[in-house]
Parts: C-alpha cells; structure tokens; sequence
C-alpha cells in the first residue's frame, strides 16, 4: 500500500551517473556561444564599416561557392567569414537544446525552454542575414539583424550565468536577491538595448558619415546621443544598487562594475569616433564591440537575478 505523506522519504538528489559529461559540456558550450556571438556582433560591424555587406552577392553560398577562391580580397574574407560564424553559432545552439532535452533532468526547467528559444532567434538572425542581402542592405533589415544578434548575446550570456550560479543542484544555496533588486537590471538592459537600436538605426543608414561630411541626417546622431544619457545612467544605478546586496553576491556585483566600466569605455569611443570623423574604421569596430560586451554583462545579470540554477526533483510514492 502507499505509504501516508508524512512517512514519505525526503527528495533525494538524482543521480549524475553518465551524465557528468553533459554537465560539465553545456556550461562550456553557452560560454563559447556568448564569445561567438560577441564576436559576430563585431564582425557584422567590420563588415559595416568596410562596406562588404554586398561583398558577397548571393546566399547562402558566395559567388556560387563555398570558398570563394578566386574573388578573395578582404571584403569577401570579411562577409564569407560572417556567415561561417554564424553557421557555427547554428550547430552550437542546435546541439545545446538536443543536450537540454536529453538530460532535461540533470538541467534547470527553464535550459530547454531558453535553448529552444535561442535556436528560433538564430534561425530568424540567418532569414534576415539573407533578407539583408536580398535586400541590398534596406535599413530596417539591417537594424532587425543587429537588434536579433544581440537578443542571442543576452539570452546565451543570462543562459551561461543561470548555469554557473552557486547552487546547481536540488537545492539552491545562493542568497536570495531583495525586491527592490529585481527592475534594475531590466530597466539597464531596455535602455542599452534601445540605445543600441538607435546605433544600429544610424548606422545602417550612414546617417553619422552623412552628418559629419555634409550635415545632413543629423538626427539620428542627435538622438542616438541623447540615448546614451537615460542608458549611462541606468547602468551607474544598477552597479551602486549592487553594492547594498548581501555579500554572497559578489559575481552580481562584480558584473554590475564591469558593466560600468564598459559604459566609460564605449562613451569615450563614442567620443573619440566622432572626433576622428569615423575616418578609422577599428575605433568604430571598437565601438560596437563595446555595445556587444555591454549587453552580454547585462544578460549575465539577468542570469544572476532571474534563472534558478535548481534541480527540480521529483516525490515519488513507495508501493508496498
């Protein structure tokens, strides 16, 4: 007969046999994610900036082939090798969730569901990296690319943090966050996000090039610095916020000081791009690499703040 409630056995930790390579690989794999993506973010830039979007004609293939040889110079070199880490990022998040819901048990509820996720947004980052091609470079696809690219670097970089969170297991260990925590890092990242979409709305339209060299299109330089002011701010509030959380929360922290540290970095590119009149394309590189870094610390914040690292176990009824 079953046995009554209050003699049940308390929940035991399930038990990692064979599957110890899988815990220790997916942690590995979403931090790689986050560098690949971080990465795609500046090369996207580069290619930008030295005007290759168009380098390669055609997609998915580039001039037809798939090591396009014989029209190689670096433009070529700069979109052939955007769209290989892209691919790479595919196959990286298509193993992720096949590992997630294989061993859904030893992970926390929430990694299968995020993985899935991530595979959809990059399945919508390659629609629009052809549409952006297809297109001839129209401004609004080449924003939605950027504005997907970096979803995946928050949401990969929330995934990792989640993940190596103290307390992985059936029972979380790590001190809970008060209230008041929980606004702050989503007000930071909707606000570099926007001012990052603001960037990318320039950008793909040369309104800063046009602004600086004939003055014209300065209206989208005007507001993409008024963006920074409410975003700098932001993320200065979140960082001395962290300072009144308990002391168990020192990665929190720490993260929340980089992320002001990389506002003081990109503000002073900014600074320095537009004194330089965008004439040095690795300090504009530089620039919104910086802006991927950014958003990658606030997704590991995210992380930190709203992803569970539990195990979720199960009762289950003896039968005598």
């Amino acid at each position: 007969m079953a046995v009554a409630p209050s003699a049940q056995p308390l929940p035991r930790p399930r038990s990692t046999n064979g599957a110890g390579w899988a815990l220790r690989l997916v942690p590995l794999l979403t931090a790689h994610l986050v560098v690949a993506l971080v990465a795609l973010v500046a090369i996207g830039g580069a290619t930008r900036v030295m005007e290759a979007g168009l380098a390669c004609p055609d997609w998915p293939l580039c001039y037809g082939v798939l090591w396009p040889g014989r029209q190689w110079n670096l433009q070529v070199f700069l979109e052939w090798f955007h769209r290989l880490d892209a691919f790479l990022v595919g196959v990286a998040l298509l193993l992720l969730f096949a590992l997630s819901l294989r061993f859904r048990a030893r992970f926390p509820g929430w990694l299968p569901w995020s993985s899935g996720l991530a595979l959809a947004l990059v399945a919508v980052q390659g629609g629009l990296g052809a549409l952006t091609v297809l297109s001839q470079l129209a401004a609004p696809t080449v924003t939605l690319h950027l504005a997907t690219a970096l979803s995946l670097v928050l949401l990969l970089s929330a995934m990792h943090q989640g993940l190596e969170r103290p307390g992985l297991g059936p029972v979380a260990v790590a001190p809970s966050l008060p209230r008041w925590w929980s606004p702050l890092p989503v007000l930071a990242a909707l606000l570099v996000g926007a001012q990052c979409l603001l960037g990318g709305a320039m950008a793909s339209r040369w309104a800063a090039d046009l602004c600086v060299q004939a003055g014209e299109g300065c209206r989208w330089l005007l507001l993409h610095r008024q963006g920074a002011y409410p975003a700098a701010l932001a993320v200065l509030l979140l960082a001395a916020s962290s300072l009144a959380l308990p002391s168990g929360l020192r990665r929190l922290q720490a993260l929340a000081l980089a992320a002001v540290a990389l506002v003081a970095v990109q503000v002073a590119l900014g600074v320095v791009t537009l004194r330089l009149q965008l004439a040095v394309p690795a300090v504009t590189v530089a620039h919104q690499l910086t802006a991927a870094l950014l958003v990658g610390v606030l997704g590991g914040l995210w992380g930190l703040s709203f992803l569970s690292p539990s195990v979720p176990t199960r009762l289950e009824v003896a039968h005598g």
